[in-house]
């Protein structure tokens, strides 16, 4: 049962606000490299809180009853985007605890041992001895590492720029960064198959995110459309069921895809995807572009207060 603070700023059916939650990771223990992904501990009172403050449904029914008009107070919804191994194996745990579901959007690609190209750079960053990193050979700069900080500030500065390369030679950077720092090319940052099953069978819901992860609005429409295709049908051959709901990679309106995008999801069967515009639905939001936030704050107190400025301040 939501709590009355936030039943009265999120009230139910047509003049209902849906607030949905990104997360990535969910770490077993804090990684001083990772600052903003959460530890175990920490993603355990923000679950609770949530669970307190709000009415918690899988995405795609908070999609279809915010269309109808007929959420609940303080609706909300849990998504997780990319697919890690601790999603499965810290997280949903945590989620099953308080009897919260959740949504996990899955960028098949990087199943059994892949790695995503951003933590291919991260973890070459973790790797690299201390002194300078010249990768002006990829048009990236210079890094000058000497301790925790100048390397979240020199792969923050690389993603940055990396992140709009075009997509295979974005990969294939990101691997040379990584085989140059003496990463192995195989990794268990992601989920398996089986896992994903598992996960599946134990209630959560599962969703698209495409198949390597790419910035849409780089593509052309031709592989766009094969992107998005390729990774619902190989969820919908792990799980043996449809997918219904899809989140842009990045998922910056105008930036990282475009109305042209929405059309495919749309055509593609799905009925609902989600974005990264930081701000609440209302029943008037396109079902196919429903805006997220991410929970950054460290403290209860300041979590529960972004969370009702996030439903007072934005519009839907």
């Amino acid at each position: 049962m939501a709590s009355l603070l936030f039943r009265t700023f999120s009230p139910a059916g047509a003049s209902a606000r849906l607030s949905i939650f990104i997360f990535h990771r969910v770490l077993p223990a804090a990684d001083p490299l990772l600052p903003f992904e959460p530890s175990v501990e920490h993603f355990d009172w923000m679950v609770r809180l949530i669970s307190r403050n709000f009415n918690v449904l899988p995405l795609s029914a908070a999609a279809r009853r915010l269309q109808a008009g007929t959420l609940p107070t303080a609706a909300a919804a849990i998504t997780f985007d990319d697919g890690y191994a601790d999603n499965f194996e810290v997280a949903w745990p945590i989620l099953a605890h308080y009897g919260i579901p959740a949504t996990f959007f899955i960028a098949t690609a990087f199943l059994d041992g892949g790695r995503m190209w951003n933590d291919e750079v991260i973890e070459a960053f973790r790797k690299v001895p201390e002194g300078e990193l010249n990768l002006h050979q990829f048009d990236l700069g210079s890094h000058q590492l000497h301790d925790t900080a100048s390397r979240i500030r020199g792969y923050e500065a690389v993603l940055g720029k990396l992140k709009y390369f075009e997509h295979v030679h974005r990969a294939e950077v990101a691997r040379e960064i990584s085989r140059q720092a003496t990463v192995p090319a195989r990794g268990e940052l992601m989920m398996s198959r089986s896992q994903l099953r598992q996960l599946r069978a134990a209630g959560a819901e599962i969703g698209a995110h495409t198949h390597t992860h790419p910035i849409l609005e780089g593509l052309t429409d031709e592989q766009a459309l094969a992107e998005i295709a390729a990774g619902k049908l190989e969820v919908e051959s792990i799980l043996g069921e449809t997918v219904t709901v899809f989140a842009y990679p990045n998922g910056v309106p105008g930036r990282d895809y475009s109305v042209r995008h929405r059309k495919m999801v749309e055509k593609l069967g799905f009925v609902g995807a989600v974005s990264t515009e930081p701000r609440f639905a209302n029943v008037k939001a396109d079902p196919f572009q429903l805006p997220r936030f991410t929970p950054w704050d460290r403290t209860p107190q300041r979590f529960a207060v972004r969370c009702l400025m996030q439903l007072w301040n934005s519009g839907g």
